[in-house]
């Protein structure tokens, strides 16, 4: 079952689960996954937790406990959603400890309602990094325009950042630059670089999605040629972006004062095209110092029956550019595409938190003492 698996990992690719529940923790799911699938890591986001709170599994003691003390429904959910965090990561230490604190870690969202503010995105990676008090957490900062600032901030205060929803080249430039602002500011506060981590979460399948949308409407047979390629372009490329930045002088003398390089790491990998090889966005994305986080029904499948080949990003970056192209050529705009992704993806995180705020709130009500 995990051969396909263990050559990703030998590849450098570092397999992460994308979904967290209590219930997956306490059955001993996680622990499972880590010891005979080489996961080394996890990622949450507002969807994740609000599927799995509105599940109630596992958290109604926890909601009872927390309607008799009558919090607000925002503090439950932290309460709540940071528990699983904290257990999750105690889960992960030996990981982390094995792997000097790159692999074995956990991220937690900050309020998706906050990603167009920059002060309080920055407030809110400190208060949960300070709830979770666990070395192996990553507070994930969405790459909005008000996000780079927070980024910069929240990594200067010597703050372990996984940046999430990134898009367009462009944007992971810029976050690679918010990356490296942050190092600096850090390095001449006296902090431990070493101690400080990050990934950049680049978005997969969802570009598929939105550009297969419109050469379908194009019609034409160039466009059907070009279906589904572009998901695979877009984050070859983003690799050919990060090879650049650690070949430049700047991250050279960060290094040098040991700062570790921020990964790109593969996200929306889950396919959603049924006609799909449901392995793509794993066998399409192999290259050293990645993370492929995979929702679990794409790590079974990349276990089951997954051809890892060996690297297949470093050489493709003419062809890769050469379907962006293309794609513009049939009046497509690029730019137009990443920024509904992006304004969709913190629509689609704040209406799922949203709705985890209703259906939590209505279980502390359900389970306040009753009054006599």
């Amino acid at each position: 079952m995990t051969d396909a698996l263990k050559r990703l990992s030998d590849e450098g690719v570092a397999i992460w689960l994308d979904d967290l529940s209590r219930k997956r923790i306490t059955s001993g799911n996680l622990a499972e996954l880590i010891d005979e699938q080489h996961v080394v890591g996890v990622t949450t986001n507002p969807s994740i937790f609000q599927k799995a709170i509105s599940s109630g599994d596992g958290y109604e003691q926890q909601l009872a406990d927390l309607a008799s003390r009558g919090v607000t429904v925002e503090e439950a959910i932290r309460m709540i959603t940071t528990a699983d965090v904290r257990d999750a990561a105690d889960i992960l230490r030996p990981v982390f400890d094995a792997t000097g604190g790159k692999d074995g870690r956990v991220s937690i969202e900050v309020d998706p309602r906050l990603a167009h503010n920059t002060t309080a995105t920055v407030a809110e990676a400190r208060q949960l990094a300070w709830l979770v008090d666990r070395p192996n957490t990553l507070i994930k900062i969405p790459a909005t325009r008000a996000g780079l600032p927070a980024i910069t901030e929240t990594i200067g205060k010597g703050i372990s950042v996984n940046v999430t929803l990134i898009f367009s080249l462009e944007r992971y430039r810029e976050v690679m630059d918010a990356y490296m602002a942050g190092l600096e500011k850090a390095k001449a506060l006296g902090l431990d670089l070493s101690k400080i981590h990050s990934v950049a979460s680049f978005f997969v399948s969802r570009v598929d999605t939105e550009i297969d949308k419109r050469l379908a409407a194009v019609g034409t047979d160039q466009s059907k040629e070009l279906k589904s390629k572009s998901g695979l372009a877009n984050a070859r490329l983003a690799y050919q972006a990060y090879e650049a930045v650690l070949a430049s002088d700047r991250w050279q003398t960060l290094e040098k004062a040991g700062a570790n390089a921020q990964r790109p790491l593969w996200a929306s990998t889950g396919v959603k095209d049924p006609e799909l090889p449901d392995t793509l966005y794993v066998a399409g994305l192999v290259a050293p110092n990645t993370v492929n986080t995979m929702p679990e029904a794409t790590l079974e499948a990349t276990g089951d029956h997954g051809e890892i080949t060996g690297d297949t990003v470093r050489g493709t970056y003419q062809e890769s550019q050469e379907v962006l192209d293309a794609v513009g050529k049939l009046g497509i705009s690029y730019d137009e595409v990443v920024q509904v992704l992006e304004d969709e993806g913190v629509e689609k995180f704040e209406a799922s938190w949203n709705e985890l705020l209703k259906s939590t709130e209505a279980e502390l009500q359900r389970l306040a003492p009753k009054e006599a």
